[in-house]
């Protein structure tokens, strides 16, 4: 993909590194949040316990709420894994002065998406060439 022209490349960036600060507290404040979702589900998980729900269960269909559950909490805890470690990527770029930069074309991030998805590493325009790009088709499955 061909880099967009920006009159202003070099002067965006210089701004979003002073506005840092912010993008910063607000990764760190939804990365407590995430901790303490995790630490609920887990706890939620803990108290429910698969085999004291499996051992209460009369039924199949009481065993496949129970497995129900138990796959509930552990894609809770997945999504929550996932968007940490998208946070922490994210602070790392800071470190390293990437931060706003786009992978695909090297120009700045746009401000308002970042302000809605601060972990983001792409623009708006290179996102969208790469979900295009990304596709995939689910498989079909009984």
């Amino acid at each position: 993909m061909a880099p967009r022209t920006h009159d202003s490349a070099r002067g965006d960036s210089a701004v979003r590194r002073r506005e840092y600060a912010h993008f910063e507290h607000k990764l760190r404040q939804r990365w407590d949040a995430l901790r303490q979702e995790m630490r609920e589900t887990l706890l939620r998980a803990q108290n429910e316990g698969y085999a004291d729900i499996a051992g209460r269960v009369s039924d199949l269909e009481d065993q496949s709420l129970a497995d129900l559950l138990v796959d509930v909490n552990l894609a809770e805890v997945t999504r929550d894994v996932g968007e940490i470690r998208d946070i922490e990527r994210a602070l790392r770029r800071m470190a390293l002065g990437t931060y706003g930069t786009c992978v695909s074309c090297g120009q700045p991030i746009e401000r308002e998406r970042l302000e809605v998805y601060p972990t983001a590493n792409r623009c708006a325009s290179c996102q969208r060439a790469y979900e295009h790009d990304h596709v995939t088709t689910p498989t079909p499955r009984l």
